[in-house]
């Protein structure tokens, strides 16, 4: 199979064939299911660099290496098409967070419809301390992942919502391609309540600020034109110069010197007020006035990104604004970034149209939704108790994530038929009880110590991984079709 001489009739395993490759020096390696587990079998003078079990067949040296962290380090210095690199400058790129470390085969498969590139390794701090995992686990699933699949066209790994330099760091250390800094923390949100005059008293502008700015038109094509007065002015310094001082101190510390490139992402989205399009543009060209390389930007647009559930809002609004926001981008050079861009099916085809196809999108949470409601299928009691426990949990849940759930509005899962269950996963108050839940559902412990849920659904999974890529081909699938129809059309 593939020239491969492995002899199969001596090792009881199942091969993935997509995963069959040569190594420079001779030799082979691939991997296979055996026992229920996925592993690395490697062949020849290149076995010995891996951890494992050494075995002979069909006179090579061979390992039978585990799916760990150190054999990761090795399989990424061995075949490069396993190691991240920047995808934000291709013209379509997809952020798919991979809260379980299991969802990377049904995201290849929807990727490999599409010419956009996928950031497989995303995750968010405050993710990663929910679900107590690492960046080196995030990366290891997405280099598993590809070599398993047999992808090469190159993948992104994004640390995501980075708000401290030491996180940036860690990230950076590990070969991550994309920096998202989160500039929540140094942006002003009392500034939008502020009276005209409140603003003046605070705020009194520099003679550069007024010669950048004022008495001018700023023309960024498809007649879009962008102007400044005082008091607007005014409260662009007052709400992001902090922020702006914060990004291009990361930048030129940790990312302007880094040996391999890096993409730089500014997240100002995290605001009780939408981005208006002045302050957009105020936010990049203080940046490019650094000498700061942006790769992408996500203002917060009006609406509601609401996790896992669509966009809740006026769609008209949202074109006429995203329309301007992608012109800023286009203007400056970089590309727009949609957070929270999980099953915001209503706008897609806006955001593919207005952005010209030069677009980021990001999701997650929606991967891990699909996870569930494959639970649902497979072990509606287990089901049940997970449903349960979220309920009961809700409040502390909710404390991490803005929604706006109503958990009256969900039925009640005992007088429910075991094939309707799956169903509550088209129910927007049911899919966020379960969102924002993920992290107790999957790291809270019984009194003995032992995990609640976690062994019991990733058993299950295990079981149906073929379902589990299968329902996440179509439903990933989804939300790239209607991108790419806003775009083409």
């Amino acid at each position: 199979m593939n020239g491969l001489p492995f002899d199969f009739s001596k090792y009881d395993c199942r091969l993935y064939p997509a995963s069959v490759n040569r190594l420079n020096e001779g030799g082979w390696a691939f991997m296979a299911e055996k026992n229920g587990e996925d592993m690395l079998i490697v062949m020849g003078t290149k076995a010995g660099e891996y951890e494992g079990r050494h075995f002979e067949n069909a006179g090579f040296d061979c390992v039978e290496a585990p799916l760990c962290a150190a054999n990761a380090k090795t399989l990424r210095r061995h075949f490069p098409f396993t190691a991240p690199v920047p995808v934000l400058r291709k013209d379509r790129s997809f952020g798919l967070g991979d809260r379980l470390g299991i969802a990377g085969e049904g995201h290849l498969q929807a990727i490999d419809e599409f010419d956009a590139y996928p950031v497989l390794a995303q995750q968010s701090i405050r993710e990663l301390d929910l679900t107590q995992r690492s960046y080196e686990e995030v990366l290891d699933a997405a280099s598993w992942a590809v070599f398993r699949h047999g992808y090469k066209r190159g993948f992104g790994a994004d640390g995501d919502h980075l708000k401290k330099p030491e996180e940036v760091e860690y990230a950076l250390n590990l070969g991550f391609t994309i920096i998202t800094l989160d500039c929540s923390e140094h942006i002003r949100n009392d500034v939008n309540d502020m009276s005209e005059e409140q603003a003046a008293n605070e705020c009194i502008l520099s003679d550069e600020l007024k010669q950048c700015y004022l008495w001018k038109q700023f023309v960024i094509g498809d007649g879009i034109n962008i102007a400044f007065n005082e008091d607007s002015l005014r409260r662009c310094v007052l709400i992001y110069s902090k922020a702006i001082e914060y990004a291009a101190y990361i930048f030129k510390k940790y990312i302007s010197e880094k040996t391999h490139q890096v993409d730089f992402e500014v997240s100002v989205d995290e605001t009780s007020a939408p981005t208006l399009p002045m302050q957009h543009y105020f936010v990049a060209n203080e940046l490019i006035k650094r000498n700061v390389k942006i790769t992408a930007i996500a203002p917060r647009f009006c609406g509601e990104f609401q996790k896992g559930v669509d966009y809740a809002g006026d769609v008209n609004r949202f074109d006429d604004e995203m329309k301007v926001h992608a012109a800023i981008a286009r203007h400056f050079g970089y590309k727009l970034s949609i957070h929270s861009g999980s099953d915001k099916f209503s706008v897609f085809p806006s955001i593919g149209k207005y952005t010209g196809g030069r677009f980021h999108v990001k999701t997650a949470g929606t991967s891990w939704l699909v996870a569930m409601q494959v639970i649902a299928e497979a072990d509606p009691n287990l089901y049940r108790e997970v449903h349960k426990y979220a309920l009961a949990n809700f409040k502390e849940a909710a404390k991490y994530y803005h929604v706006t759930t109503d958990i009256s509005k969900i039925p009640d899962v005992d007088k429910m038929d075991d094939n309707d269950l799956p169903g509550l996963f088209s129910q927007n108050d049911a899919r966020q009880l379960i969102h924002i839940n993920y992290g107790f559902i999957l790291t809270d412990k019984d009194d003995n110590g032992n995990f609640l849920f976690r062994d019991r659904l990733y058993a299950l999974w295990q079981k149906n991984k073929e379902l589990y890529a299968n329902r996440l081909k179509e439903h990933i699938s989804r939300h790239l079709e209607l991108l790419y129809m806003g775009w083409r059309t």
